[in-house]
Order: structure tokens, then C-alpha cells, then sequence
């Protein structure tokens, strides 16, 4: 949460391209090794020109191109994975989207860095930070009490997880969920979550080490119990690392620690791909993905939605995954940006980028936004409402990944 700040990230204590409408595009991890992949300067918006590929002896080659473009920026493959990530400079820390690499680094989130990722960030609203301004900002909801969700999570929430990934001031999560694809129908590698999930917006640029953990502590176990836990309880349903992801301009241009800018333009979508390089996509690993729909009703006519996350600011440790039903409300927090939908519900930093559900015209759950902000002393949530900017953002992710 933000003083407006974005409920994001707990932590231990995150030229852009164009691809629709208004798309920042970033490149991440592509295989088990130290790889990467992005467009080129002109074809931000297409397929990766340069991809690393397996030989016949199961080695994964990184190209030499690739290579190349790395060393342009100063960046050595070896060095980043032995270290090099951490240095967070202003002249390191990778804005553009052309820049971004997220490669593979195997051993780094082990159960340990996965549990100790839980030490929320100071991000809450400042009610007198509101607009009234533009579109309509309704009575604040009364707070509904987050509700533990039952082991195992998987059978009731299998498209919610948890988001983690590494900023200058260390680990940090959010929330996240696996939605459907169009273009590889049922098969489906796209996970949806808050742009502040991804990048720091207008003062800094791509976190690092971005992945995604579908049914993180399946067992609900507790803190405790965490301690000896194995990798195969944590995460039952494997590492999820991301190969490309998109958010919105406004959010890069934006978004910020405090304030509610670019909270109206606050998501992401991201591509994944497996830690252990199975051939079974996100979707059919887990069985489920949601649809999203971008022609949800207003706030006020959309009925009941459930926003699912991991929050990690006390009371909450971030280890257990938590919903809130509520029917929306209607949040105007800066004069010139749409309306956001808002809830009644005392989930904390952690729960950022979480989905909500709603049912749609069909009678089936599809998502309708995400956690983006709170409130100091929680209470509420609020999301952006899915409208053009999000479906293109959506759209030029699909289509970049059609068929693979």
C-alpha cells in the first residue's frame, strides 16, 4: 500500500517498446541457465529475434548475438548469476524494456528465501491523497475480514500464487494468477498481477529474479512448520520463471512509492516458463486459468468480486493465502485517471497484484482486476478497473507467444 502507495510487495527486511495501445514490454529468463531473449529495438511488439536453443546433448547454448547485447549495457551472464544483480545503481538498475534480462539463477529461491520474502514495505494510502474530482469516489467501505483460505489451496483457488522477486531493498512478494491464453487455449503460460509487482515506476526500473509460485504453501502450513519445509511443500506445483512480461506506460511513467499516480494503469501480464524446463504449461499444471474480462459492469453493477493474495504485513506473515468478498465501490484517486473499483477487506502488503473474481454474463469466474492500493490502516483495497489499455497489454502477450 502507498500513502496512495500500492499495496505491493512485502519484503525482507522491484525506449519501452509499444504493443497496442500503450505496452512497455520487458524480456526475462528463457531457460534453466543464464539466458535471455528480446526484440529488438525496432520489433519490440514481435517474436524474440534471438532465443537460446538445447543441443543434441541436452546443453542449453546461449547465442552470441545475444551475448553481445548484453555486454552493451556491461552485463556478464556469469557475473549477474554469482551476484551482479544486486548492484542496483542508478546507471544499473534496467528500465527500458529492450534492457531488461531476467535469466535463470537455479538454486536462488530455495524454500529459506522463498518464506524469509515476507517482510512488507510501508505502502498505504493517505485518504486526504483522494481526488474527488473525476468519476465518482463512493462512502469508504466497512472492513471485511480477510478469511484464511482452507488446504489445500489448490482445490480451492488453483490459479492464485504467490509472486516473488528481488528489489534494492531485498526480497519481496506480491500475488498473482494464472489466466487463460487465447492463443494456446489450455495450454496457457500467463499469469496476471500488479505492474508495481514488476517495476518501480517513475524513480526506478524491472525488479529482478521475477517468479511465480502457483499454490505457495499448499498446506497452509504454518510459520513454524515452514522452517523444515521442502521444496515440494512450498511449492507443489513448481517455479515459474518469467520470460517476458508487459505493463502499462502509465504506470512506468507514474507510478511511485507514494501518491496514487498510475494506480488507475497499475497491472502486468507475464509470460512464464518452468524452473525445471517441463513440457506441460502453467495451465495444464495446475488445471485452471481464468479468463479476464475487460467489459466488466462498473463498479457499482459488477456484484460481488473475491480478491485472493498472500498478505505479509502484520497481522498477516505472508506464509497463508487470504480472500475478501465484497461488493465494489467506486474510488476516484486522481483527477485525470479512471475510476478504480474498491473493497471493503483487511488484507496487508503481500496481497498486491492478487486477482478479483467476479462472475461473468456466462455464469463462470473470470477476472475483473487486481490488488493495486490501501489504505494506512487497512480495511480496504482497491483495483483498476480492466478496460483498453489492460486488453491490449493482454492481447500483445498472447500474440507474441501464439503457438509456443
Amino acid at each position: 500500500m502507498r500513502p496512495i502507495r500500492p499495496l505491493r510487495a512485502g519484503r525482507r527486511r522491484g525506449t519501452r517498446g509499444r504493443a497496442g495501445a500503450s505496452a512497455v514490454a520487458l524480456c526475462a529468463a528463457l531457460t534453466l541457465t543464464a539466458t535471455a531473449c528480446g526484440p529488438e529495438d525496432d520489433n519490440a511488439g514481435g517474436d524474440p529475434s534471438v532465443s537460446a536453443s538445447a543441443e543434441s546433448d541436452g546443453k542449453i547454448r546461449i547465442p552470441d548475438g545475444l551475448k553481445e547485447r548484453l555486454k552493451e549495457h556491461g552485463l556478464d551472464l556469469d557475473e549477474w548469476r554469482d551476484g551482479a544483480w544486486k548492484d542496483w545503481s542508478r546507471d544499473d538498475w534496467l528500465r527500458e524494456a529492450e534492457d531488461f534480462i531476467n535469466p535463470v539463477i537455479e538454486d536462488l529461491w530455495d524454500p529459506d528465501r522463498m518464506r524469509e520474502a515476507d517482510d512488507p514495505t510501508e505502502q498505504e494510502v493517505d485518504e486526504e491523497d483522494i481526488s474527488g474530482d473525476q468519476g465518482v469516489t463512493d462512502p469508504t467501505p466497512a472492513p471485511v475480514d480477510a478469511t484464511a483460505v482452507n488446504a489445500e489451496y489448490h482445490d480451492q483457488a488453483p490459479e492464485a500464487g504467490k509472486l516473488l522477486f528481488d528489489g534494492p531493498k531485498g526480497s519481496m512478494v506480491c500475488s498473482a494468477t494464472v489466466i487463460a491464453d487465447p492463443a494456446n487455449p489450455g495450454r496457457s503460460n500467463l499469469v496476471w498481477t500488479a505492474g508495481h509487482c514488476v517495476h518501480a515506476g517513475k524513480e526506478g526500473g524491472w525488479y529482478r529474479n521475477i517468479i511465480f509460485v502457483p499454490s505457495y504453501n499448499d498446506g497452509a502450513l504454518s510459520a513454524e512448520q515452514l522452517q523444515n519445509a521442502t521444496q515440494e511443500q512450498v511449492a507443489p506445483y513448481g517455479v515459474w520463471w518469467s520470460d517476458w512480461a508487459q505493463t502499462s506506460d502509465q504506470w512506468i511513467e507514474q507510478g511511485g512509492q507514494t501518491g496514487g499516480d498510475g494506480a488507475s494503469y497499475d497491472f502486468a501480464v507475464l509470460h512464464v516458463t518452468p524452473q525445471d524446463g517441463g513440457g506441460k504449461s502453467l495451465e495444464e499444471t495446475v488445471g485452471s486459468a481464468l479468463p479476464v474480462n475487460f467489459n466488466a459492469p462498473a463498479a457499482d453493477r459488477v456484484g460481488t468480486v473475491t480478491a485472493t493474495g498472500y498478505p505479509a504485513a502484520p497481522p498477516f506473515d505472508g506464509q497463508r493465502m487470504f480472500q475478501c468478498a465484497d461488493e465494489p465501490g467506486r474510488l476516484s484517486v486522481t483527477a485525470n485517471d479512471p475510476t478504480m473499483h474498491r473493497i471493503g477487506c483487511t488484507m496487508t502488503g503481500g496481497s498486491s497484484g492478487g486477482g478479483w473474481v467476479a462472475e461473468g454474463a456466462d455464469g463462470k469466474p473470470a477476472l475483473v482486476s487486481n490488488t493495486s492500493i490501501g489504505p494506512v490502516n487497512a480495511g480496504w483495497l482497491a483495483g483498476p478497473r480492466l478496460g483498453k489499455e489492460a486488453e491490449g497489454i493482454y492481447t500483445a502477450v498472447s500474440k507474441k507467444f501464439a503457438g509456443k
